[in-house]
């Protein structure tokens, strides 16, 4: 017999407290999983197909895998035959550790083709160690919206290299908003670890502990600089995030807004953002900046995905107010020889992102 202690979704980790009704049980440990490497032998045990408890063998097929499943993606890729049933078992080292919980395989038929994944120990412990003793999970936070790091983008803000989240706004009320990161930093590294990648920041956020103060490492106008954060608890963040109206997709195509200061550039018609334009677009009163009015079919802007409504804040890390700003800071950036131009766009709601276009 099982009580429930604590579930986590965000994982689909589930810790059960078991009576033994006078038998004894001996547990299994967890190993580190940090400490496979490709090529490595493992041990899958389940009960695929409700047959019973079933062994199997193979190798550490890969590591770090991101297959879509969640937040936290971050899975151990083995051939060890993994099916139905298979689910919430363990995945063993040579040496009887347990460096994963096999929870999801890739298969056209429904049986095993050789790409099974696990949880590695090293998120999965953590996870069972806060349901053991909150019954919940409590996620560190940090209160950014984030975004890839392209190479464009990287170019953009003249870092040598693609890497790091691309912050592309700020939670209202959350760790940060006082103004410690901004829209448009580039973190590059949290309290210690390196971000090579945007996927890479939420898992290290949610590894760390709720108050914990962190240094965090920012590219700010191609200057980079370390801040200090005391980090929020992720569960009370996704309140204060859900609470923020509009998204970046959800845009009023509309016609033409009426010509009022207008200009022409990179193949966007962008005019004044004054009353008029705002009730057009129901653009929100505290969204500022130079409103896109029109989008050239087929051009540099449209392949972008930018439509007419949004409202450019910032051209290369820059504020524009007007139409002329847009256009002088343009000219300015291909007199510098730079290949394309980093547009903060907000939505009618004001929710930010950054885009790339091309400046030929």
């Amino acid at each position: 017999k099982a009580t429930l202690v604590g579930t986590d979704t965000k994982t689909d980790v589930a810790v059960l407290k078991v009576d033994p009704k006078g038998h004894k049980l001996t547990a299994v440990k967890f190993g580190d999983s940090t400490k496979m490497r490709v090529g490595d032998w493992v041990m899958a045990i389940g009960n695929p197909f409700g047959l019973g408890g079933t062994v199997t063998v193979g190798i550490v097929s890969a590591r770090n895998r991101d297959i879509n499943s969640g937040p936290y993606d971050d899975f151990i890729q083995t051939d060890a035959a993994i099916n139905r049933g298979n689910s919430g078992g363990p995945l063993f080292n040579s040496a009887g550790e347990v460096i994963g919980i096999n929870t999801a395989i890739i298969s056209p038929s429904g049986g095993s083709i050789g790409i099974g994944f696990s949880i590695p120990s090293q998120l999965a412990s953590g996870v069972v160690d806060q349901l053991r003793q909150f019954g919940e999970t409590r996620r560190g936070w940090l209160g950014v919206r984030i975004q890839p790091v392209t190479d464009d983008i990287a170019e953009s803000l003249g870092m040598a290299t693609a890497k790091g989240a691309l912050v592309a706004g700020v939670i209202k009320g959350g760790p940060v908003d006082n103004g410690t990161i901004q829209a448009g930093d580039v973190i590059i590294k949290f309290d210690g670890k390196d971000i090579h990648e945007m996927r890479d920041l939420p898992r290290v956020v949610a590894e760390s502990p709720v108050g914990k103060a962190v240094d965090v490492l920012i590219v700010r106008k191609g200057v980079e600089q370390t801040v200090k954060v005391t980090l929020g608890r992720l569960e009370d963040g996704e309140k204060l995030a859900s609470g923020e109206d509009g998204s970046n997709t959800d845009q009023d195509k509309g016609d033409k807004a009426p010509a009022v200061s207008t200009a022409s550039v990179l193949g966007m018609t962008v005019g004044e953002l004054n009353d008029e334009t705002r009730k057009k677009f129901s653009i929100a009163a505290d969204v500022s900046g130079v409103v896109i009015t029109d989008v050239s079919k087929d051009s540099a802007a449209a392949e972008r995905g930018i439509q007419p409504g949004e409202v450019i804040t910032e051209i290369a890390q820059e504020s524009v107010a007007t139409p002329k700003d847009v256009m002088d800071r343009i000219g300015a950036l291909k007199e510098q020889g730079r290949k394309n131009a980093l547009l903060m766009l907000a939505s009618k709601t004001g929710e930010l992102r950054f885009v790339t276009i091309r400046m030929d």
